[in-house]
């Protein structure tokens, strides 16, 4: 029989919550945190110090607290002093930041990136893009891990692109390559873009507050972060929210996946493009704000081409909304641009098709942390270690 945890064990813990408070929500007072938390003051204040004597969070600024006696320390977390690099493998560019604990991006580089180039050739303007943020980082500082987003489908264990059909990527070894490239001690944590958008929506955008949510993440293709319970829902090997591959047409268009009628051929970038009659040279977000800037002005076939488009988006997410019964459902990537456009119609189709009770209450949103949510999303991957076990894992 187990014994109980040791007094050690419970403080470790109990570190590890008031930190990732204070890095979720910012400077908060040491009276919030005893409330919060269910601790005495005496306690707060003990791990408080701990925390502080590590160089993780600092105190001061006092806040009224509108009670008699002292007012209360508030507690910050030290976003300059402990920080991670998040990097952002999307379709047309590459992007690297620095961002401090609490979730504060403190430095950016971006770079255009040619479709179809393959994993390797990633990874040389993204280890230059964190020796470029290295230089201004501050004497002290820590570096806590590097977390990455990416388009496609990647194996939780080490991070290998098993398939990135947008990309071209087949069993790519990423995680591997970066974590060579940068060197160092700390590891390289690799998670789909539409997860890691989910996780920082939840934990600091649009879904705050809400424990059951659905992030779609749209471009070329289209993946879904899927948090329910609280939890992100990744699947057994790391797989899972590929509802771009959710076959809605059989015998429709073929998909880059060697598959027929997925979704993301109803709903992708391509499908609006070749919808409103604009195939060719132009691409990516500037192409999909063309035709809503077109149906926003009156073109008929560009309206058309956003009617059809909004129709399968609800489509799909009324058959994910019978599914997994959301709170929250998010438009990211240019998803974003076309549920604006359509958002009539895909709530029209969302109601024809969604059961009552599953759809009664569902929210559908546009991202709060817009294009920063895969960077923010990336680095939360790299803060978890230290938020399970602060003092561990500022020693390590």
């Amino acid at each position: 029989m187990r014994a109980g945890p040791s007094q050690e064990e419970i403080r470790r813990h109990n570190l590890g919550a008031l930190l990732r408070h204070v890095h979720v929500h910012g400077a908060t007072s040491r009276a919030e945190l005893t409330t919060t938390l269910g601790l005495n003051r005496s306690t707060i204040g003990a791990l408080t110090a701990d925390l502080a004597a590590a160089g993780l969070v600092s105190e001061g600024g006092a806040r009224e607290t509108g009670r008699a006696g002292r007012p209360s320390l508030v507690v910050r977390p030290a976003s300059e002093r402990v920080y991670a690099y998040a990097l952002s493998i999307e379709v047309d560019r590459l992007r690297a930041a620095r961002v401090g604990l609490g979730g504060r991006i403190l430095d950016i580089r971006t770079a255009e990136r040619p479709r179809g180039t393959l994993a390797a050739e990633a990874v040389g303007p993204l280890t230059g893009f964190v020796k470029e943020l290295h230089q201004a980082v501050p004497a002290g500082a820590v570096c806590v891990g590097s977390g990455v987003a990416v388009c496609g489908m990647v194996r939780r264990d080490d991070g290998m692109v098993r398939l990135g059909p947008t990309m071209g990527w087949v069993d790519e070894p990423l995680g591997a390559a970066l974590a060579e490239a940068l060197g160092g001690d700390r590891g390289v944590l690799v998670g789909n873009v539409s997860d890691v958008c989910a996780l920082a929506e939840h934990t600091r955008g649009a879904a705050v507050g809400c424990d059951h949510v659905i992030y779609l993440y749209g471009d070329v293709g289209v993946g879904a972060g899927i948090i329910a319970g609280g939890r992100r829902v990744t699947g057994h090997g790391g797989y899972g929210g590929e509802v771009g591959h959710m076959v809605v047409h059989p015998g429709g268009r073929p998909c880059l996946c060697g598959s027929r009628g997925c979704w993301e051929t109803e709903i992708g970038e391509h499908a609006l493009i070749q919808a409103a009659g604009r195939s060719g040279a132009v691409v990516g977000r500037e192409a999909v704000l063309a035709v809503v800037d077109a149906a926003d002005r009156g073109d008929s076939q560009a309206q058309a081409a956003v009617r059809q488009v909004g129709n399968w988006l609800g489509f799909g997410v009324a058959n994910l909304v019978n599914i997994f019964n959301p709170e929250t459902v998010i438009f990211g990537g240019t998803l974003r641009d076309v549920y604006l456009a359509a958002a009539a119609h895909v709530r029209s189709r969302l109601n024809s098709n969604g059961l009552p009770a599953c759809r009664e209450h569902v929210r559908l949103r546009t991202p709060k942390l817009g294009d920063d949510a895969p960077l923010i999303g990336a680095a939360e991957l790299a803060f978890e270690q230290l938020l399970a076990d602060p003092l561990d894992a500022v020693a390590g």
